[in-house]
C-alpha cells in the first residue's frame, strides 16, 4: 500500500460496552483497542458470544439501550470521537462515512420497499440531491452490484439471496464511505455464492480505498479477504497481527486452539484437537485471564492476573503471560 493508503481512518482506544439485565451486567466488549487504516481489511474471529457483533454495534452507535451501554472509551473517526456525538449527530456519519453490511440480508431489508427506493433512500440523506438524481444514482449502484437497472422496482422478496446480500452491500456503498464493517455478511449463504460476494466486496473495496473490518467466526474466510487478524475472546482482543504473523507464527493459547480444531487436508491425523471447555458466562467472567480455565499451558499468574498486551514481533500483539518479557 502506498503512503495514502495507510492513514488511519479509525480508532478504537479502549471500548467496555456493558449489558444490565435482570441476571447481572453482561460483560460484553473489554477495553479493546485497534486501528484501521484507508484500503484495509481487518478480519474480526472468535467464537458465537465473544463480543464482535457489539464491537461492530458500539463503533455504529447502534448499541440497544437499555440494556446496553458504553462504558468507556474513544472511537476516533478521523480523530473526532463518535462517541461523544449525539444521536443527531451521529446520524449524519451512519451510512455516510461509517456503513455496516449486516449478516442476515432477508431481515436486513424492508419488504415494502423496492430495492431501489432503499438505495435512493440512503442517498438522499446524506448527499441532499433530488428524488431523480438519487434514482439514477441508485441505479449505477446497482450494476455496480451485477444487479441490471431495470430491476430498481423489484421488492426484496422477488431476489434470491445473493441477489439479497448485493442490494445490501449497494446500500452500505451508496455514499462511499470510508469504512465498512461487515458483520457475518455470508452466513446466510452457500458457499458457490460466499465466494462470488467475498470477490465481490474485494474489488469494490479496491476500486473504493474503503476500510473494511470483516467480522467472521469463519478464518478461512478472513484467510482470503484481510490484511490484519483480531482474535476475540470473552470480549477481549487476546492476538493481533497481520494476516501471515496469525496463520503462520500463531502465539496466544486460544488461537491454536482454534487452529487446532479446524480440519487440515494436508495433515494425517486420527482425531481434530477441540478447545478443553466452553467460552465463560460474560456476568461472571473468570478471575485473571478469561481464557486460564481452557488453557493447556496455564500458570499460577493466569488466575491471578490480567495479561497486557506483549509485542512478541512488530505489531503482532499478544495478551498472554507466556510472553512476558523474560519468558520467551
Amino acid at each position: 500500500m502506498n503512503k495514502e493508503e495507510t492513514q488511519n481512518v479509525i480508532e478504537v482506544k479502549n471500548l467496555t460496552i456493558h449489558y444490565i439485565t435482570d441476571d447481572g451486567i453482561v460483560h460484553a466488549v473489554n477495553d479493546i483497542s485497534f486501528t484501521l487504516n484507508q484500503g484495509e481489511t481487518l478480519g474480526i474471529a472468535g467464537e458465537t458470544g465473544a463480543g464482535k457483533t457489539t464491537t461492530a454495534l458500539g463503533m455504529m452507535g447502534l448499541v440497544p439501550d437499555p440494556p446496553g451501554k458504553v462504558i468507556n472509551g474513544e472511537i476516533l473517526f478521523k480523530g473526532k470521537d463518535l462517541l461523544k456525538l449525539s444521536d443527531r449527530e451521529m446520524r449524519k456519519h451512519r451510512g455516510k462515512d461509517i456503513s455496516m453490511i449486516f449478516q442476515d440480508p432477508m431481515t436486513a431489508l424492508n419488504p415494502v420497499l423496492t430495492v431501489g427506493d432503499q438505495i435512493a433512500e440512503v442517498i438522499q440523506l446524506h448527499e441532499k440531491i433530488s428524488q431523480v438524481d438519487s434514482n439514477l444514482k441508485a441505479a449505477e449502484m446497482l450494476e455496480v452490484v451485477g444487479i441490471p437497472r431495470e430491476r430498481m422496482g423489484e421488492y426484496p422478496h422477488q431476489f434470491s439471496g445473493g441477489m439479497k446480500q448485493r442490494v445490501v452491500i449497494a446500500i452500505a456503498l451508496a455514499c462511499n464511505p470510508s469504512v465498512i464493517i461487515a458483520d457475518e455478511p455470508t452466513t446466510a449463504l452457500d458457499v458457490t455464492i460466499q465466494a462470488q460476494v467475498l470477490e465481490l466486496m474485494s474489488q469494490l473495496q479496491a476500486r473504493l480505498k474503503t476500510g473494511m473490518i470483516m467480522i467472521s467466526h469463519d478464518l478461512g474466510i478472513l484467510a482470503e479477504s484481510c490484511d490484519r487478524i483480531a482474535i476475540m475472546y470473552a470480549g477481549k482482543i487476546v492476538e493481533i497481527g497481520s494476516l501471515d504473523e496469525i496463520f503462520e507464527n500463531t502465539k496466544h493459547p486460544y488461537t491454536l486452539g482454534l487452529f487446532g480444531s479446524l480440519p487440515d487436508l494436508n495433515s494425517k491425523v486420527d482425531r481434530l484437537k477441540p478447545i478443553y471447555g466452553l467460552m465463560p458466562d460474560p456476568v461472571s467472567l473468570p478471575s485473571g485471564c478469561s481464557f486460564h480455565p481452557r488453557c493447556q499451558s496455564r500458570m499460577e499468574i493466569c488466575d491471578q492476573m490480567q495479561p497486557t498486551d506483549y509485542e512478541v514481533t512488530p505489531d503482532h500483539w499478544v495478551k498472554c503471560f507466556l510472553y512476558q518479557e523474560g519468558r520467551k
